[in-house]
């Protein structure tokens, strides 16, 4: 049996771990400072978790001084939040925030993690890919790491990523033609996708969605050879994957979204912003039926934040693992590793 966290052996194994976490914190809010950045703190008890159909919150029930009760939930993310920051004026804010995501346990999951989220209000989403090679550039030299590790994989923290657009990762290592299967309005086509699911060798089930054979492609045919030498920015997803971004300027297929990866695993999340509350109230409807047909329920809209996006100004904004970054730039093998007090099992 493992001892438990706190334990003198068992603190005194992590320890150099948490060091190295203190030190990466402490650079990247240095890094932050340096360029201008407000770092914010934000509520973690929201009127919603967010509405994303496989993101799941935790709820609970605020009482007030009435004795009556009302569902509240503990953010997924400081997204909501900081948006509405931006709608009042801030410009370039950042936060490290404690978020909670249910039904999510493993060597990179945890219940409860810290999220750091920042935001560049008239800046292009591309800047924050940059952003993110500076920060695994920091977190390797704040942790005395010339490579990022996890398991057997390593990445070059110091090498420029590799870009590359979603439809073009299926292309090469799946062989299979996305944009095909996308319509002209950015509206899928699941029978198109199905064909090459099953050609390419994988299960395809009757009651399969679009978006369930594009996840399956993409954690079995694209994900294990992404961030392999140096870190890759999966680029442009289709616009039926990325509920909280813009549509790209030259193809309202896609999206400005990019997802960060080095050894394999997923580490940040950026978008160019989408502002219009009446799509994007749409596309939380989408997500919400898709909720209710897997898992039975839905969350609701936080309306003061559709109302938030009608004032918000063009911007870019991305949130990463820090969790994962640490793990990463010390070589630890499971979250919970790098986590001063972890989540009991």
């Amino acid at each position: 049996m493992t001892d438990a966290w706190w334990t003198p052996a068992a603190h005194a194994d992590r320890r150099p771990l948490l060091l190295a976490r203190n030190r990466i914190q402490a650079g990247i809010r240095g890094w932050l400072a340096e360029e201008g950045f407000l770092e914010v703190d934000t509520a973690a008890l929201q009127v919603s978790p967010g509405n994303e159909a496989h993101l799941h919150g935790f709820a609970t029930t605020a009482i007030g001084n009435d004795g009556q009760g009302r569902a509240m939930y503990l953010h997924t993310s400081p997204e909501f939040a900081m948006k509405k920051l931006l709608a009042a004026g801030e410009t370039r804010i950042a936060a490290f925030a404690h978020v909670w995501r249910n039904r999510e346990r493993g060597a990179l999951h945890s219940p409860e993690f810290t999220m750091l989220e920042w935001y560049r209000v008239g800046q292009d989403y591309t800047v924050l890919m940059q952003d993110c090679a500076d920060f695994l550039r920091l977190a390797a030299e704040k942790a005395g790491a010339s490579v990022l590790r996890f398991r057997d994989r390593t990445c070059d923290p110091f090498a420029e990523p590799e870009r590359l657009s979603v439809a073009d990762a299926f292309g090469r290592h799946a062989g299979i033609d996305l944009l095909a299967t996308l319509n002209a309005d950015g509206s899928t086509n699941r029978d198109a996708l199905a064909g090459q699911v099953a050609y390419a060798g994988l299960r395809v089930a009757e009651d399969d969605t679009w978006s369930d054979l594009m996840s399956r492609v993409l954690v079995a045919k694209v994900e294990p050879h992404l961030g392999d030498g140096r870190a890759t920015i999966l680029d442009r997803y289709p616009v039926a994957e990325a509920a909280l971004a813009r549509p790209a300027a030259d193809d309202p297929r896609v999206a400005e979204r990019f997802e960060l990866y080095a050894c394999g695993v997923e580490l940040a999340n950026g978008f160019g912003e989408l502002t219009n509350p009446a799509e994007q109230r749409r596309r939380f409807a989408a997500e919400m039926d898709e909720k209710e047909r897997v898992y039975g329920e839905r969350y609701p809209v936080d309306e003061d934040f559709l109302a938030a996006l009608a004032l918000m100004p063009p911007a870019s904004g991305i949130a990463l693992g820090f969790d994962r970054l640490v793990m990463l730039a010390t070589g630890a093998p499971r979250i919970d590793d790098v986590i001063w007090t972890p989540v009991a099992d």
